[in-house]
């Protein structure tokens, strides 16, 4: 019988648990931020001096977990946190990534008062020229980006937002507590990230991104378009419904 094998079987599977326990923690405290490569299966077996079967069983029980995502040829990496939102409801960020029991935080990349164009007015639904309020800005969770934020603000209708910086609280937010809404639209997409979305979510050229594009009225008066990216594989969109009655 070899070494590892004898430390494996003295072991009674603790080594196991301990692979288990360390990968755990390393993960859970942020010290591996998702995305980080977990030492490949040898590079393990060398380091706890045991079979390459114990450490294929911890990091499988590890993936079903949800804690690490293990890629064929490519390796076994920390999964970015999952949120789940639901589809009918102007949910607030900060609630998605506080359930994740990660730290959010929000940083405003950019902010433009302006004259309305025609891609403007087609977003809001606005029949006329008018003041309209642009914001860029991004949500985190812990050290990661959470998802980008791309939000036009009719100013016709919310005239005090443009006096609003919007530094450290996002736009959504703030409006809610001020303007009641009558009506909501969301339109969900698939689409690519270009090299300005990866660089903003730190994902490469052409993953794949979820889109949630919503529009608020305030009775009959458009508020805001506002459009949400992340990246496909953090977050999932829930609807929850019963039979129409009739």
């Amino acid at each position: 019988m070899s070494t590892v094998e004898t430390a494996d079987a003295d072991s009674g599977g603790s080594l196991h648990q301990r692979i288990l326990s360390d990968i755990s923690e390393k993960i859970l405290s942020g010290a591996w931020a998702p995305g980080h490569r977990i030492p490949f299966e040898h590079e393990l077996t060398t380091e706890y001096n045991c079979s390459r079967m114990t450490v294929n069983k911890a990091l499988s029980q590890l993936a079903k977990a949800g804690l690490i995502e293990r890629r064929r040829r490519s390796g076994s990496f920390v999964r970015r946190p999952q949120s789940q939102a639901a589809v009918l409801e102007l949910h607030d960020i900060r609630i998605e990534v506080e359930a994740l029991g990660l730290l959010y935080r929000y940083e405003r990349l950019e902010q433009l008062k302006r004259r309305s164009n025609a891609e403007d007015r087609a977003l809001l639904g606005l029949s006329a020229a008018g003041s309209v309020l642009w914001i860029e800005g991004l949500h985190f969770a812990g050290e990661r980006p959470f998802a980008l934020e791309q939000r036009l603000i009719n100013l016709s209708a919310v005239p005090e937002a443009g006096n609003e910086e919007f530094l450290e609280i996002a736009a959504g937010p703030w409006l809610i507590g001020r303007v009641p809404w009558s009506e909501a639209e969301h339109r969900i997409r698939a689409m690519a990230a270009d090299e300005a979305i990866a660089d903003a979510l730190d994902i490469d050229p052409g993953a794949p991104c979820l889109v949630v594009e919503r529009r608020t009225w305030s009775a009959e008066h458009p508020v805001t378009h506002v459009r949400f990216i992340y990246p496909a594989e953090s977050h999932t969109l829930v609807a929850r419904f019963t039979p129409s009655q009739g």
